[in-house]
């Protein structure tokens, strides 16, 4: 989820970002802007992610399906509806029962209904099998009676990384103790990273999670993208 600097079309100045939405929300402001043939959001001045690429968000979705147990149509709520590639690929694949995104920011929710986003999302968020929740997420999984099988979290660049303050709470002992109450027995737990963090693993062991383990997403420089996965006992 880096931003890529590209040239102008027979041109060799970089091509210059343009803003195509600014909204101030309950949690700052969010931007959506277009650098080139990408889409970027921006949350308080911190890319998140842009459209460019989608491998992490794919095998966010994909790892948690596959560390599931043979269970029939299970129920996958995903964290963050961000440029809707972890939506489109779960409503791609017709082995989820349900989908359920949580999203707090309403402008994020716009573009995709009828926005710029929703050439990456219509047919998703068309899908009688998706239903969009917007509210704050780390609200959510404390308070909610729903259960699931699969939870796949993509609101930060990590545990390490929130975008907001608040977001912290989510990774910490209690947090996740939030995630299992909402997991089915046997339940996956899947968060993406912009890089490891052995800390998380141990805390998640700690929480009484099982199976920790942390898959790596090769980037084109740095330090590679991860998912964390861990799976509730059953």
């Amino acid at each position: 989820m880096t931003t890529a600097y590209g040239t102008a079309s027979g041109h060799d100045s970089p091509v210059q970002p343009v803003v195509l939405d600014r909204r101030e929300g309950p949690y700052g402001e969010v931007v959506l802007r277009r650098h080139g043939e990408l889409l970027q959001i921006i949350a308080n001045g911190c890319f998140l992610m842009d459209t460019s690429d989608g491998r992490s968000e794919r095998l966010l979705i994909d790892a948690a399906r596959d560390a599931l147990d043979s269970r029939t149509a299970p129920h996958v709520l995903i964290g963050g509806l961000g440029v809707g590639f972890s939506l489109a690929h779960a409503a791609a694949d017709p082995r989820w029962g349900r989908i359920t995104v949580v999203e707090r920011e309403s402008a994020i929710v716009e573009w995709h209904r009828s926005g710029p986003l929703s050439a990456l999302s219509a047919s998703a968020l068309a899908d009688p099998r998706t239903a969009i929740v917007e509210t704050d997420l780390v609200a959510f999984v404390n308070e909610t009676c729903a259960t699931f099988d699969a939870l796949c979290l993509d609101i930060d660049n990590g545990p390490g990384w929130t975008v907001t303050e608040g977001n912290d709470s989510l990774y910490s002992a209690a947090g996740l103790a939030s995630c299992a109450r909402v997991l089915r027995p046997g339940g996956v737990l899947a968060v993406w990273s912009a890089q490891p963090s052995p800390e998380f693993e141990r805390t998640l062991w700690n929480a009484g999670f099982q199976q920790v383990r942390t898959e790596e997403i090769p980037v084109a420089r740095g330090v590679p993208d991860v998912v964390h996965l861990a799976v509730r006992p059953g």
